[in-house]
């Protein structure tokens, strides 16, 4: 049975560790699958089946150590820990730490030659910025990048945007495959009861995502109260964590959105909120693909995005409108959505699952051919 390493950051609540174990619990039906985190106790590690072995390097939460402990960790990713060595197959799930770590001297075992995979999942134009930390660290990921046999996207645009910043890779094998999820899952745990109710006098609104710059959360806000003074009147509910959660809650009380707009924190189990929505939104300044997406397609609901990278997985969607990625184009798209409400899909429940069945099964074809041998 061929071994394979996938390598990421955490197991914490987010969109590319949602595919990585639901992924992960899919393969570990044909080939010996462990995950090496570089922090512990993430929330996602309880979703992984017994087959799926996990070793962190380090036992603690990354939100557990303090700015010196993380400095510490850094330089030993750098300098002093190398790769795991006894796996055909070495996969880095992630930009960043774990992409370097796997391009080091991998010491083999047998005479099988090892293969090594990176999945990049967001813009890498953008995700470092463009101080010059960042200009550093896209010179140095360059190099990186050219150790690895073959790169994976998850979407067109994510690998247009990385040639642009690194070029065509000489002699690299390129493909683009979609994100990978558990649709049963998703529909099973949707039909839980959601911990806080809805209005459902008024149009309700939903977000899934990391509370970070590049969700564009405070716009968002800003537009809401704007649509609000209109007379455009709907509830928004953010599900969600992150670094920027008290900026966010006082750009709610600056707006005066404390009655129309909610952060709902972490939830281990997003989709009954989703489910129960009448909107699934995404209004960020950039996405990689954007797996939630998808979720809200099992789902059947109406989606409203910007023009990112995340417009490749509603192609073909007729419940969807792409919003221009600017205040107004947005103001205005929310106004023309919101007032009309129109509901727009008479595809079966039957049809849709078939698809959905396709779809995924297609995906796990794709990611097996990664392992086969060259």
């Amino acid at each position: 049975m061929k071994k394979i390493l996938f390598g990421i950051t955490s197991l914490t609540i987010g969109g590319a560790e949602r595919v990585l174990v639901d992924l992960a619990n899919r393969l570990s039906e044909e080939y010996s699958i462990t995950i090496l985190t570089i922090y512990g106790k993430g929330e996602l590690r309880s979703q992984l089946n017994k087959k799926v072995k996990v070793i962190s390097l380090y036992d603690m939460a990354f939100k557990d150590y303090n700015k010196l402990d993380r400095i510490a960790i850094s330089l030993d990713l750098i300098f002093k820990i190398k790769p795991l060595k006894g796996y055909d197959i070495y996969v880095s799930f992630l930009e960043g730490p774990i992409t370097r770590l796997f391009s080091k001297k991998i010491e083999k075992n047998s005479d099988t030659n090892i293969k090594r995979i990176a999945w990049v999942h967001n813009d890498i134009s953008k995700v470092f910025g463009k101080n010059l930390k960042a200009k550093i660290k896209m010179k140095i990921d360059k190099k990186i990048y050219e150790k690895y046999d073959e790169i994976v996207f998850v979407s067109n645009e994510n690998k247009e945007d990385f040639e642009k910043t690194y070029g065509k890779l000489k002699n690299k094998k390129t493909d683009v495959i979609r994100n990978y999820i558990n649709y049963q899952s998703v529909l099973e745990k949707s039909e839980q009861e959601p911990e806080i109710k809805f209005n459902n006098n008024c149009i309700n609104l939903v977000s899934v995502c990391r509370l970070v710059e590049q969700k564009a959360l405070y716009r968002f806000i800003k537009i809401h109260s704007m649509l609000e003074k209109d007379g455009i009147h709907s509830k928004v509910y953010i599900v969600g964590d992150g670094p920027n959660k008290s900026i966010l809650k006082k750009t709610i009380e600056k707006y005066n959105e404390k009655e129309n707009f909610f952060l709902l924190g972490q939830k281990e189990n997003p989709y009954p909120y989703i489910k129960n929505a009448d909107y699934f939104c995404l209004l960020s300044y950039y996405e990689g693909y954007g797996m939630v997406i998808d979720e809200a397609k099992i789902l059947n609901k109406k989606i409203i995005i910007t023009n990112t990278a995340a417009k490749e997985g509603i192609a073909n969607y007729d419940q969807s409108y792409v919003l221009e990625n600017n205040e107004k184009g947005i103001y205005e798209g929310l106004k023309k959505i919101l007032s009309s409400d129109i509901i727009l899909n008479d595809q079966t429940e039957d049809d849709k699952i078939n698809d959905v069945k396709k779809y995924y099964d297609g995906i796990i074809e794709k990611v097996k051919e990664l392992f086969k041998e060259e």
